[in-house]
């Protein structure tokens, strides 16, 4: 008997616990809660932090995360010039609180799923297409500002607030690419050829500046001969002919014989 009591009891209370909970449900933080009844559909307020009432069968909480979320997307755009590109797009979205009743009853839980990649879509074909391939890359900030100002308008229409938008990639057909590393090369090359130019004219220079030395060395040299005499040409030829018999004494490979004949009268006593 005491043991069908206790068994009585504790059945007892746990189908009061089950009936206790599901009168009950709690919000977390960051998150706010959407109340649907059977009899008035989706009721007008939000719900809060906190854990809230509700009747049995009759209410059902269908909880959002109204916190700030990333969602990335990426699409083929024409340029135009009629070249393809292909876009990835970064936004940071959230629901708009005080609308979340009209956000479930048009779009549900997965509103962000179902609205962020068709009018992303939308705004970057209509954007790109108003600029040229070498815009894109030229002009990027302001590509990125027109995509920002028309996304978070038209996800406003939806309920959906962009904290932040941002073009993440940016990759150009291959013909596009193609095309760019030709005017790449060509630019290099012309680079070099402009290099090649200005070099040689320096040389150009150069080689004017000293035949110009030189011949103002020669008038120097000549007017000096006649005031002077052949002295100065004498001095010159005898300290060229000391720096050529410095080199060669310095090299071992060279053999020095003075002329005359008193080295073969000693090479002949020697061989005797």
């Amino acid at each position: 008997m005491p043991l069908m009591r206790i068994a009585k009891a504790a059945l007892g209370l746990g189908a009061a616990l089950t009936a206790v909970n599901s009168t009950i449900y709690t919000v977390d933080s960051g998150e706010r809660a959407v109340l649907f009844d059977r009899f008035k559909g989706v009721l007008e307020e939000s719900i809060g932090e906190g854990t809230h009432l509700k009747v049995p069968w009759v209410q059902k909480p269908y909880i959002f995360d109204i916190r700030t979320r990333p969602y990335e997307f990426n699409t083929d755009s024409g340029t135009k010039d009629l070249q393809m590109v292909n876009l990835t797009l970064r936004v940071m979205s959230r629901p708009d609180v005080w609308r979340l009743p009209k956000i479930f009853n048009h779009l549900g839980l997965e509103y962000a799923e179902k609205v962020l990649p068709a009018i992303g879509n939308e705004v970057l074909k209509a954007v790109v297409a108003q600029f040229n391939a070498d815009q894109l890359l030229t002009d990027r900030p302001q590509v990125s500002a027109i995509v920002r100002e028309s996304l978070v308008k038209r996800a406003k229409e939806f309920n959906i607030v962009l904290d932040d938008v941002a073009i993440a990639h940016l990759k150009y057909g291959p013909e596009f690419s193609r095309a760019v590393e030709r005017k790449q090369v060509a630019q290099q090359e012309a680079e070099r050829s402009k290099f090649i130019v200005a070099k040689a004219d320096q040389e150009r220079r150069a080689a004017v500046i000293r035949a110009e030395g030189e011949s103002e060395s020669a008038r120097v040299i000549s007017k000096a001969a006649s005031e002077a005499g052949m002295g100065l040409i004498e001095l010159r030829r005898i300290e060229a002919a000391r720096e050529i018999a410095i080199t060669l004494s310095r090299s071992p490979n060279v053999v020095y014989l003075p002329g005359g004949e008193n080295l073969l009268f000693g090479l002949n006593g020697l061989s005797r």
